[in-house]
């Protein structure tokens, strides 16, 4: 058929459905097709639909993954890197050379609040901030050894999650949707619950940089609508449909002229998946399924309100990865008048924001084991660094990016491991140093991705998320 418009615009030729397939290499028939209730895109359709399933370079350990960020960074000698030392040096000057800190006020060296115990049959310690998380240490690797290369906030945020630490690189989910497709087609691939803190640099930490524009985080909010706009606002389904039938006959006219454009393919991407999110969202966020003994493991009705508004992202990011959404990112809640951030007052600031985590970390990774979906999918828990083993004042600890700990578990995760080590102090790593390029590349081997094979053509070379660094860390995989 051949659509006649005025004369700004040129004739459009073909039945609907080809047009469709034309426009947006194919985004736009994934759309149809998902919204005329046909079968979801299969692995060998991969190469015409672009958010389906795609190939990996091998076998894949995980399918999903659940990012447990720990905005601020965790202090390691108060969590999972016991010290000894620091008991019998506690109160005195510190004992060994000390690198510049983000700030100057140093002070003597700094005993931790919490004792520490053997949990699970490794014996790995964890301290007492984290009795809940604790009970899975046999399914949980600690990294005890990792470094960054920044000590403040904002471009370590960066480096953890896009592997460069300047704004503008695509975030690490926007890297796993563009490699891995994704099994959902009616939620976006990468979904950031955010719990009222987004990481010291903005929504440029979650960006698709020079990605195009669909494989960007998308920010799930914690409040009713999660997603602004959600809500169809027209009267009818039928008059929504005729909108976005115009929307994208416009766009493919456009098209047409420039022959290729990720922004409008994108935003042809976009709008039609707003349209599948207006049925997936509400059905996602409501847990009328969900018993009062399941929200009653995760803290949903806890007293304290960040273990409520963690538990219920918890549970959330559980229920995304039951319907394959690949890369999910919970944020910390706010409201404690602060991050995993203490310069003053350790024990109080530190306490809070375990509280806050602590039980619905525990729960998600119980529900994924009896669901029998912990095997595919791989937790992540870490802060963009560590914290000093000396005060910062009297009751505070400095960033330190010379030797933090993070864990993983899951997804081809060897539990049960600890790997790595820092000093006497916990303040420098001596053994098996991870960089952040390493843990990516790690976090992709697991999916089936080669990370050097893993690129992208931009401004004259082939861009990947670990840049020209990166290496597996093969002895924490099952």
């Amino acid at each position: 058929m051949t659509i006649h418009h005025c004369h700004r615009f040129l004739p459009l030729d073909g039945s609907r459905r080809e047009m469709l397939r034309k426009s947006a290499t194919g985004f736009g028939a994934v759309a149809l097709t998902g919204l005329l209730g046909e079968a979801k895109p299969t692995l060998a359709e991969s190469e015409s639909k672009p958010f389906a399933p795609k190939k990996t370079h091998f076998d894949a350990k995980a399918r999903s993954i659940i990012f447990l960020y720990m905005d601020g960074g965790v202090s390691q000698v108060d969590s999972y890197d016991p010290k000894p030392r620091l008991d019998v040096e506690n109160g005195k000057p510190f004992p060994t050379k000390i690198e510049p800190t983000q700030f100057n006020n140093i002070g003597n060296t700094l005993a931790s609040p919490w004792k520490f115990q053997q949990y699970g049959d490794c014996g790995t310690p964890v301290s007492d901030l984290f009795p809940h998380t604790a009970r899975h240490v046999d399914d949980m690797a600690v990294v005890r050894s990792m470094v960054s290369n920044f000590p403040e906030h904002t471009n370590a945020n960066y480096f953890l999650h896009t592997g460069h630490g300047q704004q503008g690189r695509p975030g690490m989910g926007a890297w796993f949707g563009y490699g891995l497709g994704t099994e959902c087609q009616d939620l976006p691939h990468y979904v950031i619950l955010n719990g009222g803190l987004i990481p010291p640099g903005g929504l440029d930490n979650f960006g698709s940089g020079f990605l195009p524009a669909s494989y960007q985080g998308s920010v799930f909010a914690n409040s009713d609508p999660p997603v602004a706009d959600i809500k169809r606002r027209e009267a009818t389904a039928a008059l929504q449909r005729r909108k976005l039938d115009l929307i994208r006959q416009l766009d493919q006219q456009t098209l047409k002229r420039y022959d290729h454009d990720d922004q409008i393919e994108s935003a042809i991407t976009n709008y039609e998946l707003a349209a599948r999110m207006q049925l997936a969202v509400p059905e996602l966020m409501d847990l009328v399924e969900e018993t009062r003994q399941t929200q009653e493991a995760y803290g949903m009705f806890d007293e304290y309100k960040n273990t409520a508004t963690f538990g219920r992202q918890c549970l959330i990011a559980r229920r995304l990865v039951e319907r394959g959404v690949r890369f999910i990112q919970l944020t910390c809640p706010g409201g404690n008048g602060d991050r995993w951030d203490q310069h003053g007052n350790l024990k109080d600031g530190h306490t809070k924001n375990a509280r806050s985590v602590d039980q619905p970390i525990g729960a998600l990774l119980a529900d994924l084991k009896e669901r029998g979906l912990l095997d595919s999918t791989l937790v992540l828990w870490s802060g963009e660094f560590g914290r000093t083993p000396f005060a910062q004042g009297s009751d505070g600890r400095d960033h330190n990016p010379f030797g933090f700990s993070l864990w993983l578990a899951g997804g081809g995760v060897k539990g049960g491991t600890i790997y790595g080590a820092t000093d006497e102090f916990g303040y420098k790593v001596v053994e098996n140093k991870v960089e952040i390029h390493d843990l990516h590349a790690t976090m992709l081997h697991l999916f089936g991705m080669d990370h050097e094979k893993l690129t992208y053509r931009f401004s004259g070379r082939d861009m990947r998320l670990t840049d020209v660094h990166g290496h597996v860390i093969h002895d924490i995989l099952s």
